[in-house]
């Protein structure tokens, strides 16, 4: 059985020891149900990890000791963002979570014309805290030892008027193909929209700033899996998937 990771917002040092937050020591104690003297690892998401061992479980607390440090799984040698408008449902939270498998390194919820849920005030804080402990969950899972930044969510039009000096590629089924680029620029920033896609105000608009058209192949993807593929696709060209990065692995 694998040790589990577990994320931690405290800033961590051999030798330290804390208790873990409610919900970390809830899923240790109640989910993993483990015991004291359990080894876990740890890392509070500025690189690297820790070994740790549970010194204390009670109902509810759960206390650690930090033990060596050491690097960890390295992040992807390609820095990419990920700009989603907002699905239905809980696709966020899949797009979230494989986005953060596939080494993220941020991502913006945008608030688009065709998009179906509208997020705004509390109710998007709500949402972001949520998507934030998905990407959390993710990181643990996967072995990264950073958690992907996730931005708070803004409407398209005040999201594309912030200038930035990041390459913004725009997926678009009738754009020229991602295989016939040239070396992915980094960092990059892929611009997905919400089912229907974006419309064609916002599409001119995004082409009007210098946004670059690409496209996947042939085939029109929903909304959850062009992120994946996309990332997919740019780490098997030009990243890890080629194993050519000190972190790459299948």
């Amino acid at each position: 059985m694998a040790i589990p990771r577990i994320h931690c917002e405290l800033k961590l040092g051999p030798g330290a020891q804390f208790s873990l937050a409610p919900d970390a020591a809830q899923h240790v104690a109640k989910s993993l149900r483990l015991k004291a003297g359990d080894a876990i690892v740890v890392f509070d998401g500025r690189g690297g990890e820790y070994d740790a061992t549970l010194t204390r479980i009670d109902r509810d607390r759960v206390d650690v000791k930090v033990g060596p440090f050491r690097d960890g799984v390295e992040e992807p040698v390609l820095v990419l963002g990920l700009v989603q408008g907002l699905p239905e449902a809980d696709k966020m939270d899949w797009i979230i979570q494989k986005a953060t498998e596939l080494g993220i390194a941020w991502i913006q919820p945008v608030v688009c014309e065709r998009s179906v849920v509208r997020l705004s005030g509390e109710r998007a804080e709500r949402r972001e805290a949520h998507w934030r402990r998905v990407a959390v969950a993710a990181a643990e899972q996967c072995g990264r030892t950073r958690v992907p930044e996730v931005r708070p969510t803004l409407g398209y039009m005040n999201w594309i008027a912030v200038p930035t000096d990041v390459p913004r590629w725009l997926l678009s089924p009738d754009a020229p193909a991602v295989t016939a680029h040239a070396p992915a620029p980094s960092p990059l920033e892929l611009v997905i929209g919400p089912e229907g896609g974006l419309a064609e105000r916002e599409r001119s608009l995004a082409l009007d700033r210098g946004f670059e058209s690409v496209s996947l192949g042939p085939r029109i993807l929903r909304t959850e899996t062009a992120s994946i593929v996309a990332l997919s696709a740019i780490h098997a060209l030009w990243g890890d998937f080629q194993g050519t990065g000190p972190g790459s692995r299948l």
